[in-house]
């Protein structure tokens, strides 16, 4: 027997997806150690080995590939738990990261301090020297000014280095010089270089990316570095998978060398997943866990990739699988404020206390403690039954807030509950309405362990009429991993517009492209079979600001098919900002070469098949459960959802307890389970997407 598995550590829980031999796919779950992450790492693993009646060992040394999703960097960049980054710039130009590029404001967004710089003044040197746009050097690199720079951001304490400078991207001599002198005069010092990293035009997104990158080199370094050594020491002998924020996986010295690709890395496995068990072209996917509620969108059957994702106030500055994030978990803790609001998140209980009513310290009162409190969470089923909740501990959290509110217990909690709903329904929002997309015209997915308690009055709100919680909701991030192919995208710039397009030019550059992004695959080990390419170029009208990005196909050719390349950037830009100008000149500025890696396990899994309900589906038994609508407690049937076959369906008001997520569907809501175990929801009461006639497996 072999095993394949992805592990994805959030706030509260390390999920870990395992799939066998035989295509069986299993879910397992342990409680986050932060600090010493590893440590719920092999937690988690030892629970599945345990599971297969085997060693922590035996089951490693019959793994065959482990892909792991991480929150570590983006944990540190939040929370300022990154190396001092120093930057080196041109003469005349020290103020890039602190001007930034004046990006777009919110409408509402009528307050807004000015943001300190991600590197401050005293940490940021400039050097003489100048290269200009054709790549011609018109100043020779002053290394006087690169001694003295050194030296400076000695003294300031820095602790790694990010090099841009002017128009590297056509001729980087003058940052490779630079690098060389820093490695002479101080050895060890991490150091990324702009046109290396982030080959793009534009400074402030390419000095960004580049001292975010060297900053995070010591913490993923380390990470990485102990996780693997750990995973050898316990008969792991295959090379550790890192998740991407490209939507890929990377070996992981590829993420030591550019750890900037392991931000929300996590995070943006989700919509894979999600990808991967609908055929919906337009899809919301959110993803609660204990500490964050993470949305993402499908457009047309396409991840939606971002060249503007946010860290902070700072851009990330490479483009990322789109995926906003907010505090709002189970975990979330509820407080009153000042004014008398009931306010949830986003500070989190986390792993470490945790919720009140995980009885490991934790007093103050979570979204967790409020669906025990509603009858929605079964204390003595939580994780199956292999964690016992305290109900009393979580009345007396809530209480605090019926005592300060002046409610009753029951109203508190449900008070805490919508409350988070409505927090996740804004940033849904965020990703939907503010992008000028309707999100009733959307299907939904649903994963994290939380959310399918919360899923059916948020859709009602919303309008969203169909949406879909998987059998692997609790680990949906996991589960991306899993079936995830590795990826690598190689970058460059070459300018030219459709009145002179430099063909043979653009033919040599993506074919560089494609060669480097082909020898990534032979270093992952990937044969030539396997190995595919897909490309992308960003462009703009003339005098246009900003550029969009546009997926074309080669087709076999050396350059692209101009006319093609013209249709299709006329196509998306009606697309992003509803209109096209046909007439005018179409500008190309930059090319990118995406390397993948098949993943054939993909392929099998989408074969599997969940067994048929045989015979009446009846409920295992009936609890008290708060409904709004009732306005009270009210007993509801509670249906085991480890034995719920194909084809069966359950009609709300009624609770779905699998082993790692409760579904509370509500009134007019009904559930049917797919060919693949996942629970199809329609708030309408019809038969579902699958089509079948209901049998005696239906429950009216």
């Amino acid at each position: 027997m072999t095993y394949q598995l992805c592990i994805d550590i959030g706030g509260t829980f390390t999920d870990c997806v395992v799939s066998d031999a035989a295509g069986d796919v299993r879910i397992f779950k342990a409680r986050s150690t932060p600090g010493a992450f590893e440590r719920g790492f092999l937690d988690v693993l030892a629970l599945a080995a345990g599971h297969y009646g085997l060693d922590l060992n035996g089951f490693l040394g019959q793994v065959e590939r482990i892909v792991h999703g991480t929150t570590v960097s983006t944990n540190a960049l939040v929370e300022g738990k990154v190396a001092r980054a120093g930057f080196i710039a041109n003469q005349g130009f020290p103020d890039i990261l602190t001007l930034r590029e004046g990006p777009r404001k919110r409408a509402f967004e009528w307050r807004l301090d000015f943001p300190a710089p991600f590197v401050p003044p005293g940490r940021t040197a400039t050097v003489g020297g100048r290269i200009d746009a054709h790549g011609q050097e018109i100043e020779p690199l002053d290394e006087a000014s690169v001694a003295a720079a050194i030296e400076r951001l000695r003294r300031a304490g820095a602790e790694a280095i990010g090099v841009c400078l002017m128009w590297s991207i056509v001729n980087g001599s003058h940052e490779r010089r630079v690098a060389e002198l820093i490695r002479a005069a101080w050895p060890g010092v991490p150091v990324t270089l702009s046109h290396e990293l982030n080959p793009i035009p534009r400074e402030y997104r390419r000095a960004i990316a580049t001292v975010i990158d060297a900053s995070l080199h010591a913490t993923v370094g380390r990470y990485v570095s102990v996780l693997s050594r750990a995973l050898a020491e316990h008969g792991f002998k295959r090379e550790l998978l890192v998740g991407n924020c490209v939507g890929g996986m990377m070996p992981p010295a590829e993420i030591i060398a550019k750890p900037i690709y392991s931000v929300m890395s996590g995070p943006t496995l989700a919509p894979i997943a999600a990808r991967h068990l609908t055929d919906e072209a337009d899809v919301i996917v959110i993803d609660m866990g204990g500490t964050t509620f993470d949305v993402s969108a499908i457009r047309g059957g396409k991840l939606i990739v971002t060249p503007e994702a946010m860290i902070g106030r700072d851009m990330l500055g490479i483009p990322k699988v789109d995926v906003r994030s907010v505090g709002a978990g189970g975990g979330s803790i509820a407080r009153v404020d000042v004014g008398g609001l009931l306010r949830v998140g986003p500070e989190s209980a986390g792993a470490v206390p945790g919720p009140a009513c995980y009885g490991s310290g934790g007093v103050d009162p979570t979204v967790t403690d409020a669906n025990v409190v509603l009858g929605i969470i079964d204390p003595n089923y939580f994780l199956g039954g292999r964690i016992r909740l305290d109900p009393a501990a979580a009345a007396a959290a809530v209480g605090r807030i019926a005592k300060t509110l002046g409610i009753g217990l029951i109203e508190a909690a449900y008070a805490i509950h919508t409350t988070s709903n409505h927090n996740m329904i804004t940033a849904i929002e965020d990703i939907t309405v503010r992008e000028g997309i309707n999100p009733r015209d959307s299907y939904l997915v649903s994963g994290g362990g939380a959310t399918a308690c919360h899923i059916g009055e948020m859709a009602e709100i919303l309008g969203i009429e169909r949406f879909m919680i998987p059998r692997f909701a609790a680990g949906l991030s996991a589960f991306g991993g899993l079936i995830s192919e590795l990826r690598w995208g190689e970058t460059a710039t070459l300018h030219t517009d459709n009145r002179r397009f430099a063909a043979d030019a653009v033919a040599e550059l993506l074919a560089e492209l494609r060669r480097r992004g082909d020898a990534f695959l032979a270093r992952a080990g990937v044969p030539p079979g396997e190995r595919r390419f897909e490309y992308v170029y960003q462009g703009r009208y003339e005098y246009q600001s900003w550029e969009i990005e546009v997926p074309f196909e080669l087709n076999g050719e050396a350059s692209p098919d101009l006319a093609r390349l013209v249709e299709a950037f006329h196509a998306m830009h009606e697309r992003v900002y509803s209109i096209k100008a046909e007439s005018d000149t179409v500008e190309f500025t930059t090319w990118r070469v995406q390397a993948v890696g098949r993943n054939r396990l993909k392929e099998r899994l989408a074969d599997s098949a969940w067994p048929r309900q045989s015979g009446p589906l009846r409920p295992k038994a009936k609890r008290p459960v708060y409904l709004h609508a009732a306005g009270a407690l009210r007993p509801l049937p509670v249906y085991d959802g480890n034995v719920i076959g194909a084809g069966a369906s359950v009609d709300g008001p009624a609770v779905i307890e699998a082993e790692t997520f409760t579904t509370l569907l509500l009134a007019g809501q009904r559930a049917e389970v797919d060919g693949q175990g996942n629970y199809l929801v329609d708030r309408g009461g019809q038969a579902g997407r699958l089509g079948q006639p209901q049998g005696p497996a239906a429950i009216g």
